[in-house]
């Protein structure tokens, strides 16, 4: 994660209304069901807490003496959350934080504190360390990504670390784990090498990190038999091609005695840098700005799997989107440094076409991690001391749950065109999977904050007589939930008409609607 130099909130312009126009033609959909495409990872839904604000202490992490809910001092309300999601793997510790963090800080009866020198310049007690993490991972029976510190550390302490985290306790530092309350081996599904190699994890040019990086994957071996380990390296910054053309091409070369098996990309939506854009009270103009440049995704994963392909035309190496969202200004009052924002209709709108570009792309981006899970950017889950609320991104999420491990089924539209304040971008948008138990499900989006939609599906090779799902839409696309008001939006059963082999389906405007065809 890029550090932050500076933010200034917009003022507060027009509070858009939705629903001021009556509706389009409708937007004719084709799918066809007999020509599958691959299978969406359901790693692509993955999360990322890092030691930042309140997105570890007090959004996790509240101690087993808190009168607040917990199993050993973590929150049972966030977990009780996150494992409706599903989640797949959540990447920790960071972040910028991953290349300064000390893991044998972090555990052990005796913790020693540090300062926080990338967030807000505070106190981290390392209360939350390795064995408190993998505890989390286990309550929300997800996998752990874990990032490893090649910016300020050894090859040699991220070796200790995955052998304190996957070794026996005929080991030296298993048996040190077994000693601090956990004598089986830690499954660790997935590692990071590195972090922003070109930026704050220690501004490397892109054949330094590449010789870096080849020693890391070289000498930090996994011990745990039982759960195989892939091991991702830093790649891209945005459009930037040369950590891409670097790496791939050392990767092409590779012996027997390093591997990799992702190449991670980030890139966040801003509205331009650095992040300006109000989370509240925004007008069309900036909701227009932020999709717009969220929508852009689809060309970044283009230019990086052409040059990939060019390397790796078998696609063994997957596409990471480990860090992704909108990125805004500091809500007013929050120390600039923990990344606070409110999280929108907007918000809603910006994962479901996020999510839906990677599932385009599911042969080649096979994991991504929005940045962040709990009270950070564009997070899923908000907590205040003992009070918890569910975003409007949660709420995609949790509506696109059937997509994981679906196969994509192609669908063929004109998404039309929505314009305003000199911005155009698709008017709507649309993707369809296939359950492993052969089940249809299509997700549309409608863009425009002003007009409904309706979608007409011809669904070719689908044998259905309805529809039923969900629908997200709100008052205001600005619109959020509160702690004195948590329901503001919140999803609406929606059901649908199948009649001579065609779906038909009306939607709100700015809105998010999956459903599932019986």
């Amino acid at each position: 994660m890029r550090l932050l130099t500076s933010a200034a909130a917009l003022a507060a312009a027009l509070i858009l209304p939705v629903a001021t126009r009556a509706a389009e033609a409708p937007v004719q959909v084709t799918l066809d069901a007999s020509k599958p495409g691959a299978v969406i990872d359901r790693h692509v839904f993955g999360q990322f807490a890092e030691h930042l604000g309140s997105g570890i202490y007090g959004g996790i992490w509240v101690g087993k003496e808190s009168t607040i809910p917990n199993t050993r001092g973590i929150r049972n309300d966030v977990v009780g959350a996150l494992k409706a999601l599903k989640v797949p793997n959540v990447r920790w510790p960071g972040g910028c934080f991953a290349d300064e963090y000390n893991w044998r800080r972090g555990v052990g009866p005796e913790r020693k504190a540090a300062v926080n020198s990338n967030w807000g310049g505070v106190v981290e007690p390392n209360t939350f360390g390795t064995d408190e993490f993998m505890d989390f991972a286990q309550q929300i029976g997800t996998e752990a990504y874990v990032s490893v510190n090649l910016g300020s550390g050894t090859a040699q302490e991220a070796a200790e670390w995955l052998e304190y985290m996957t070794s026996s306790t005929d080991d030296a530092l298993g048996a040190e784990r077994a000693k601090n309350g956990h004598p089986e081996p830690y499954k660790v599904a997935i590692l990071g090498l590195g972090n922003e190699s070109w930026d704050c994890g220690g501004a490397m040019s892109p054949d330094f990190y590449v010789s870096e990086m080849k020693r890391f994957a070289r000498f930090v071996h996994n011990y745990n038999s039982a759960q195989p380990m892939k091991r991702v390296a830093v790649g891209p910054n945005g459009a930037d091609t040369s950590y891409t053309e670097a790496v791939m091409k050392a990767w092409k070369g590779h012996s027997w005695a390093w591997d990799i098996e992702g190449l991670s990309l980030h890139s966040y939506s801003t509205g331009g840098w650095p992040p300006h854009l109000s989370g509240t009270g925004f007008d069309e103009k900036d909701y227009a700005v932020l999709l717009k440049e969220a929508i852009g995704m689809d060309g970044l994963i283009k230019t990086h799997s052409a040059i990939m392909d060019r390397y790796d035309p078998e696609k063994k190496v997957a596409l990471v989107v480990d860090e992704w969202g909108a990125w805004l200004a500091p809500a007013p009052g929050s120390n600039p440094g923990f990344l606070v924002q409110q999280n929108s209709q907007r918000d809603a709108v910006l994962a479901a076409l996020t999510l839906n570009i990677f599932a385009r792309h599911a042969d080649r981006v096979r994991m991504a991690n929005i940045a962040q899970m709990v009270n950070v950017l564009q997070a899923m889950i908000l907590t205040d001391k003992d009070k918890m609320l569910l975003t409007p991104t949660y709420h995609v999420f949790h509506m696109y749950v059937p997509f994981q491990d679906a196969t994509f089924v192609p669908l063929t539209f004109d998404a039309g065109a929505y314009a305003t304040n000199g911005v155009t971008l698709p008017r709507v948008d649309a993707v369809a999977a296939r359950d492993k138990a052969g089940k249809v499900w299509i997700a549309v989006t409608n863009i425009d904050p002003k007009s409904p939609a309706t979608f007409s599906v011809s669904l070719a090779g689908v044998k259905a007589t309805k529809a039923s799902g969900q629908t997200l839409s709100a008052p205001k696309v600005d619109s959020v939930n509160t702690f004195d008001a948590p329901n503001t939006v919140v999803p609406k059963a929606l059901s649908a008409k199948v009649a001579g082999g065609k779906l038909t389906v009306t939607v709100a405007p700015a809105s998010v609607t999956v459903l599932g065809l019986d």
